[in-house]
């Protein structure tokens, strides 16, 4: 036979307080004596206590919780992500609900279409794509809205995102004034726009000092590696290869591997999205750090200040990156060989990227 759950009734009468002392202290409502909030606590804990947080919304006719759509938990950046949405939430008294798009649009409408029905009090979304799939649904229920990493187009919505262009340009230059010539930059998709923002720092920073090819190689480690792997093993190899997220640095490594280059000697490796791995590995990797967290606490600052009721014009937030320099991206022992140069395979430029 099962016990019966315990009730606020019996977690008040274990800690000696009334049933609103329980509920203030649960729900961050009002300020409670940390003598007897501690009490409080303690019986939650003893007697195994969970909220029915169904029931509390109705009562109070304020949702508490709010939703997540990410394209990838598997994806350290977005681990990173939520873990400091999931901190200031619970400051602030919220719940989250998480869910991944798996980076398919289809998914993100129908993940999104789950949300509503919990009725949050908002949503933070990292689109998967340019557009947010099922979005309408969301506006048209009047559920505050935030867009964080990548920006959606077209649309009024408040949005936080990295500065891409200045870190791309700057890390660019990084590799110029190492004496890299051919840099060889491996995108998952070009068509992201926080992608596409970066293949435009990296332009803008090369002009003309630097040759600059583009390439595509899909958004898992399996299909990095192996197109990688392709480009690096035919015909002339760059002298940098600057890869615009984490998985694609991963598979580079592999490629690097597979055709026996070395780094730097032959080539200098350089990417977006430093992480504690890159530190680790022989010679450690230069990086672009995004500074994630502040990433997740602007968002959530953005996500309550609307939940309050802010009627201003929508924010579009850029937050400054730093520059991680190590030895992967260490100068080039050879100048570059204008004959070489003018050799190299015909220049990549992605479509609307100039």
């Amino acid at each position: 036979m099962t016990s019966k759950l315990p009730s606020i009734r019996t977690v008040a009468s274990c800690a000696g307080v009334s049933t609103a002392t329980v509920s203030n202290v649960l729900n961050a409502r009002r300020s409670v004596a940390p003598e007897l909030a501690d009490r409080v606590r303690a019986a939650v804990a003893e007697l195994g206590y969970i909220a029915d947080l169904g029931a509390s919304r109705l009562r109070s006719r304020k949702s508490t919780v709010a939703g997540v759509v990410v394209p990838d938990l598997a994806n350290p950046f977005f681990g990173t992500f939520i873990s400091a949405l999931e901190r200031a939430a619970r400051r602030d008294g919220y719940e989250l609900l998480i869910v991944s798009s798996g980076g398919d649009q289809a998914q993100e409408a129908a993940r999104l279409r789950t949300l509503l029905t919990w009725r949050p009090a908002g949503l933070i979304i990292v689109p998967c794509g340019n557009e947010v799939a099922g979005l309408d649904a969301a506006i048209a229920a009047r559920v505050p809205l935030v867009a964080a990493d990548r920006f959606p187009a077209g649309l009024a919505m408040d949005m936080v995102a990295v500065d891409n262009r200045a870190a791309a340009a700057d890390l660019t230059r990084h590799l110029i004034e190492g004496g890299r010539r051919h840099i060889l930059a491996a995108a998952s998709d070009i068509s992201i726009g926080n992608i596409r923002e970066r293949c435009d720092g990296i332009l803008a920073a090369a002009g003309t000092e630097a040759e600059v090819e583009f390439i595509e190689v899909g958004h898992t480690l399996t299909d990095s590696r192996a197109r990688l792997t392709e480009r690096l093993g035919t015909g002339l190899p760059p002298d940098a290869l600057f890869t615009l997220n984490n998985v694609t640095t991963l598979g580079a490594l592999g490629a690097i591997a597979a055709t026996g280059l070395r780094v730097p000697q032959d080539l200098a490796l350089a990417g977006f999205d430093d992480e504690e791995w890159m530190r680790a590995v022989s010679p450690p990797l230069t990086a672009v750090r995004q500074p994630v967290e502040q990433l997740g606490a602007e968002a959530w600052r953005r996500l309550m200040a609307r939940i309050g009721g802010d009627t201003a014009p929508p924010e579009q937030i850029r937050l400054a990156c730093t520059l991680e320099i190590r030895d992967s991206s260490a100068p080039a022992r050879r100048s570059a060989d204008s004959t070489a140069i003018g050799r190299w395979a015909q220049q990549i430029r992605p479509d609307g990227i100039s």
